[in-house]
């Protein structure tokens, strides 16, 4: 074969190549005979290093980072040279790193993202692609896209309207799915659909990636929406998608409109829903109680408190409770006090929660009037879980369960410690964010973390290998039950009603088990049912592990 002017120019380039693909990239772990045979002599130091050696290195400078939003940056940027790497790095001190992967640091990222933009790891979909957004997603490198996480910036986390600067929270979320359950990284695609943002400081901060004008809303939001979910199905077929921190008006309505149309899930509203009803299950085998025994007072009636108490109904029914009467063990206090069935106004989502009793202004008010045994709180609004509640909270329950679970950590309703000294000790607590064991008492407290990385990872990955047309709410249903029948009792005993960040990739293992055979029961699946689901799962999970060239 005559070697072309390219063709030398091409086997030339080979080395660098290789060295700036982060799915094949090896680094200093490229073999000797590698680095002749793939032309990568002299493009890297001389000395082999094993995959473990590289690890020290990664943590030893990971650990240099004076702050966690460099961290986060050093992470991204590791990603983006090494992704095996990166994934065995995150995946063996997944406790250390998930913090600094998402929540809280991500909270802090995705408002500064502008300013520590280094390279695009999405797709961004703006209001200038309408026409063209089938063209848009084919510019993606990889065809067998199976998980899509999309948002529109406009509530993200606790922290608002971020705009195109989101996209933070897909990125993040789909390293979760890579290193919580194992799903390929290849098969994730992060989405920001840039709609515009309403947020002042943004459109005046000349370093702002987004498109600088205001949000598009109404018919052309919708048409935007429609467009995009028709071209994912054109040119992804198989993927699921999640919905991710889009606003109340906008969340509950896309999910009605497209879940029985698509394969999709809103993890605000579904994924939040089953991490709680797992924690709840947890709590209920310290108070050696029934759910049916419990009355849910909720400070937030947005997306994430709607979908919990959903969920808890249609558990309840499974207990044979009837949905009106598990409604009224269910009450929820937002911006302008209890929600009650003689206040105006009500949004639609609001209105099967509006119980007869008389108007209360305060959360205060609402704990001394109804006792609740479960106080849950997903409201972005922090230490709203003030002393006087936990107190008046505890005066009535032996065993309160508290859960404030806003994120990032700074907009959570009440610390761990404060949690457990206004209820003596006596709090089964868990937050949003990560919390530090507390002592109170002579006794060590270890919160536990409603994070929804227990919940998404696995449903979507049992979707994923199940090959699921649609992801219904039974499915969210049994991941509660699966994740809690996965805390064990040393975990009880030790205030937690979650398991450790560190058998997340067994507990996810479990979750997608479960959620395929939903799948295959409902008829819903498109592949054949397995005979052992479980090892057939653990048999689809992506390892970090080094490419050989043969």
């Amino acid at each position: 074969m005559v070697k072309t002017p390219q063709l030398t120019a091409l086997a030339r380039r080979l080395g660098a190549d290789l060295l700036h693909d982060p799915h094949l990239n090896k680094g200093t772990a490229f073999t000797e005979e590698e680095r002749d045979r793939l032309r990568l002599r002299g493009l890297l130091p001389p000395r082999v290093f094993s995959e473990t050696e590289q690890e020290m290195r990664v943590l030893e400078n990971f650990r240099r980072k004076s702050s966690p939003l460099e961290r986060y940056i050093f992470l991204s940027a590791l990603k983006e040279r090494n992704e095996t790497l990166f994934y065995r790095v995150l995946i063996d001190h997944i406790g250390d790193m998930m913090p600094v992967v998402y929540t809280p640091t991500v909270g802090q990222a995705c408002q500064e993202f502008g300013h520590i933009f280094q390279r695009a790891q999405g797709l961004f979909v703006s209001a200038g692609d309408r026409g063209r957004i089938a063209e848009v997603l084919r510019n993606w490198p990889e065809r067998d896209v199976r998980v899509i996480v999309v948002t529109d910036g406009e509530r993200i986390l606790g922290l608002g309207d971020l705009g195109a600067n989101g996209m933070g929270i897909p990125v993040g979320k789909l390293t979760l799915y890579t290193a919580c359950a194992g799903v390929d990284p290849r098969q994730c695609l992060p989405v920001t659909l840039d709609v515009g943002t309403n947020n002042e400081e943004l459109l005046k901060d000349p370093l702002y990636i987004g498109t600088l004008r205001h949000r598009l809303f109404g018919a052309e939001y919708d048409e935007l929406i429609d467009e995009f979910m028709t071209a994912v199905d054109k040119v992804f077929p198989h993927a699921v998608v999640q919905f991710e921190d889009f606003a109340n008006s906008n969340a509950f309505r896309l999910l009605t409109r497209y879940r029985d149309a698509a394969c999709c899930f809103n993890d605000d509203i579904q994924g939040t829903a089953s991490v709680t009803l797992a924690g709840i299950y947890s709590g209920l085998r310290i108070t050696e109680q029934r759910l049916a025994d419990q009355r849910f007072l909720f400070l937030g009636a947005g997306e994430a408190g709607i979908g919990i108490g959903d969920l808890i109904v249609a558990a309840l029914g499974r207990e044979g409770v009837d949905a009106a009467a598990a409604r009224k063990l269910c009450w929820f206090v937002d911006s302008r006090g209890l929600v009650v069935g003689s206040r105006g106004n009500l949004e639609a989502h609001k209105l099967g929660y509006a119980h007869d009793h008389p108007p209360l202004r305060t959360l205060l008010e609402a704990v001394q009037a109804l006792r609740p045994t479960v106080l849950i709180g997903v409201s972005g609004q922090p230490q709203t879980f003030t002393r006087p509640v936990l107190e008046a909270l505890a005066e009535h329950v032996q065993r309160p369960m508290v859960f404030a679970l806003s994120n990032p950590t700074s907009k959570a309703e009440c610390t761990a410690s404060d949690a457990y000294e206004w209820t003596g000790g006596r709090a089964i607590f868990a937050s949003g964010s990560p919390f530090d064991p507390v002592t109170f008492g002579g006794r060590t407290f270890v919160p536990g973390q409603g994070n929804n990385a227990y919940i998404f990872p696995g449903v979507g990955l049992g979707v994923v290998l199940s090959g699921a047309r649609r992801v219904v709410d039974e499915m969210f249903a049994v991941a509660a039950r699966t994740l809690a029948q996965r805390v064990t009792r040393a975990d009880l005993e030790r205030g937690c009603i979650y398991p450790p960040l560190s058998s997340i990739r067994e507990v996810s293992a479990h979750i997608a088990a479960a959620t395929a055979e939903v799948a295959f029961e409902l008829g819903l699946a498109t592949v054949a049912r397995p005979s052992d689901t479980l090892k057939w799962v653990k048999a689809g999970i992506y390892e970090p592990n080094y490419m050989r060239y043969a």
